[in-house]
């Protein structure tokens, strides 16, 4: 095979491999934010600022702030797993990889 095909075959299997990834990562982000409008818009609102009734009664954080976006991803995990003070917990009720998204999601309000 000439170089130039064997470049032209190589590029064709990357684009291609791109385009194949492309709706995974979009049917996960979906899902998290499915999940995070299901599960935490109602007290953290819609852009997570914390910016509802329940959000103001309780004194929530926007997610955004620097203050939660420098939580580690780990410490993310287990607030959404074992939850807090009025927070519930979602450990028994959402997989792993819900959770994971979750925290992604949360990581992606502090980046807008």
């Amino acid at each position: 095979m000439k170089l130039s095909r064997m470049i032209a075959w190589h590029a064709a299997v990357a684009v291609t491999a791109g385009f194949l990834l492309l709706p995974t990562i979009s049917r996960a982000d979906d899902a998290a934010a499915g999940l995070f409008k299901t599960k935490c818009a109602g007290c953290h609102g819609a852009d997570g600022k914390g910016e509802t009734t329940m959000g103001k009664t309780l004194k929530l954080r926007d997610l955004a702030s620097a203050d939660v976006q420098k939580q580690s991803d780990a410490d993310l995990t287990t607030l959404l797993s074992a939850g807090k003070n009025k927070m519930p917990a979602y450990g028994k009720s959402l997989s792993a990889d819900q959770i994971k998204g979750l925290v992604g999601y949360v990581r992606s309000l502090g980046k807008k």
